[in-house]
């Protein structure tokens, strides 16, 4: 795996354009968190104008959360264009454990163009897997195990030729052949809304200069880091505003002392 201190650096160094297609939400919280890494975010989301502008990002976030008609639209020309210039997509996979409209647009978008990254939590990725899996909300179904999404996230990524990231207690990267366990993060980090997004933005960002598989791994070692440097009990706007000053703070030597990687290897099934 490339050093994680190379990638970060990487990114600084190239400033890219992150065309990020989100949900209004977290759409704040996304564009900030590529900033604090030295990415240019831009929240474009017009048909008419997505594919000028993805056409010259380093990277595409897809994500389906608080889905539209429009942005629907805008995902599949954005989509489309980022294949044809060789622009890595994310596809934050939100609310397809909930939602059938969202995970047959979710698997329509996959047959249609091959993402670098596969992002969901624990219930959106097994979801994606098995088609009669179905969870409720958008938050991750406390009765899966770690074990039972390890299997799912090598499984759908062999499948898809991709890298699936399954973020929870234990956020689980995979291309099907490895798998890292990224052991770092905080309970805080899911009471505030907007942090899943963030991991996929980061996600976006680090595939700027990376690789799918050490995009991912990056992105999730950063972000949990950076919820324990911002541990608080002041409540959760204190939470927040921390999170995002150690994202823009973080150095090295830091991340190299908190982060917990584990990596195996996998046998196919």
């Amino acid at each position: 795996m490339r050093s994680i201190p190379d990638i970060r650096g990487a990114v600084r160094e190239r400033s890219s354009l992150i065309h990020c297609i989100t949900n209004p939400i977290s759409i704040n919280q996304c564009a900030n968190a590529i900033l604090a890494v030295g990415g240019r975010p831009i929240m474009a989301e017009h048909p008419r104008e997505v594919s000028e502008i993805t056409a010259t990002a380093g990277a595409l976030m897809l994500n389906l959360g608080n889905i539209t008609d429009v942005r629907m639209e805008a995902m599949r020309l954005s989509a489309r264009t980022a294949a044809e210039h060789g622009t890595p997509i994310l596809l934050d996979a939100v609310g397809v454990a909930c939602s059938s409209l969202r995970r047959d647009y979710a698997c329509g978008l996959m047959e249609a163009v091959t993402p670098a990254v596969i992002k969901g939590n624990y219930s959106e990725i097994n979801a994606l897997y098995q088609e009669r899996y179905r969870a409720s909300g958008v938050d991750a179904d406390a009765a899966l195990d770690a074990q039972t999404v390890e299997r799912a996230a090598a499984a759908l990524a062999r499948t898809r030729r991709t890298v699936v990231l399954a973020s929870g207690k234990v956020d689980i990267v995979t291309d099907g052949t490895r798998l890292i366990r990224v052991r770092n993060g905080t309970p805080q980090l899911s009471c505030v809304t907007g942090t899943g997004c963030m991991l996929g933005a980061l996600t976006a960002a680090y595939l700027s200069a990376a690789s799918g598989l050490d995009a991912a791994v990056t992105a999730c070692a950063v972000l949990g880091v950076c919820g324990q440097l911002a541990e608080t009990e002041r409540g959760s706007g204190s939470f927040m505003v921390g999170l995002l000053d150690a994202l823009s703070t973080l150095q090295d030597a830091e991340l190299e002392r908190y982060m917990d990687l584990e990596e195996i290897e996998i046998e196919a099934s």
